[in-house]
């Protein structure tokens, strides 16, 4: 494996450093994958606690004759910068540097520029299709942990199983948080843009970053896209849910001959062994050192391939 330092967004205002991973020896231009993280703000290697998944990938597929691009997140290097953007949205947090990768890479000799595939984790998956339409223009799509749903509905989802856990003081005080943020994301889709820009949630996040991510909605942006999709979910995954997120794409991407799917027993949002299941006991399981399972791996490099 040959492994070169990058910095993606070069010139730009939110410079970033990242690695490309190639195959060594590759007889010709190969097949190429840009990495794109779920929420919140991680490194290249997508490190969370004591995992890395897209060190992980990266070296799994490059050992697989497919080269991987991965960096580090914008909001993990630039966060300060970037909430200073008046109403920033996920194209200022995510998309643009995804379309800064997919350039790099078409303009690489080493890559076959028809052959360049867009893996997405979590909300990252959850984009993959907008991406696609925004100028990401890939060969295929691969979904890890997506949701079809809007991002306030898996957020209030999930909020409500953690509180059903507390008890008390705990349980009262979740409870009025959650209560507040219901109150500003009220009447969402039907509130101005301006005003939606100077309501502020979640450590300065605009409440119009949820109207933008929400309108239009996944499944508007996967009608639109006909590239071949692989979506990948974990049964023992305690953030997006088998029943509401994965068994969603299938309804929304059926009779699509260039759809697949695979559903993993065992296996976490991050494509590792699960121990709890659970979102009470995310942070005891995300502290046990795991990989992405090989299997998961072989099925992302035959989709690129064209093996599925």
């Amino acid at each position: 494996m040959i492994e070169e330092k990058i910095i993606l967004g070069q010139g730009s205002d939110f410079p970033l450093d990242g690695k490309l991973t190639l195959p060594d020896g590759a007889d010709g231009p190969v097949p190429a994958a840009i990495l794109v993280h779920g929420s919140g703000s991680t490194n290249m290697d997508e490190k969370i606690m004591a995992n890395r998944p897209f060190r992980d990938l990266a070296e799994g597929l490059t050992a697989r004759g497919i080269a991987v691009i991965r960096y580090d997140k914008r909001s993990f290097v630039h966060g300060r910068k970037l909430i200073k953007i008046p109403g920033f949205t996920v194209f200022d947090e995510t998309i643009e540097d995804v379309l800064f990768a997919a350039a790099l890479l078409r303009n690489d000799e080493r890559i076959n520029k028809d052959q360049v595939f867009m893996i997405g984790h979590s909300m990252g998956g959850m984009l993959a299709p907008r991406i696609d339409i925004q100028g990401g223009d890939f060969a295929g799509l691969i979904i890890m942990a997506g949701t079809p749903r809007r991002l306030e509905d898996v957020l209030f989802e999930q909020i409500d199983e953690v509180l059903a856990s507390y008890k008390g003081l705990t349980h009262y005080l979740a409870g009025k948080q959650k209560a507040g943020l219901e109150k500003k994301l009220a009447g969402l889709y039907d509130m101005d843009d301006e005003k939606a820009k100077t309501i502020k949630v979640m450590g300065g996040t605009s409440v119009y970053y949820f109207k933008d991510l929400g309108e239009p909605d996944v499944p508007a942006y996967l009608a639109k896209t006909k590239k071949p999709i692989l979506v990948l979910h974990g049964e023992k995954d305690a953030q997006v849910r088998t029943d509401k997120d994965f068994e969603k794409y299938k309804e929304l991407l059926a009779g699509r001959d260039n759809a697949f799917f695979r559903l993993y027993p065992d296996l976490n949002h991050l494509f590792m062994p699960s121990a709890y299941g659970d979102l009470k006991n995310l942070k005891k399981e995300y502290k046990i050192p795991g990989k992405v399972a090989e299997y998961v791996i072989d099925d992302i490099a035959a989709f690129i391939k064209g093996e599925m």
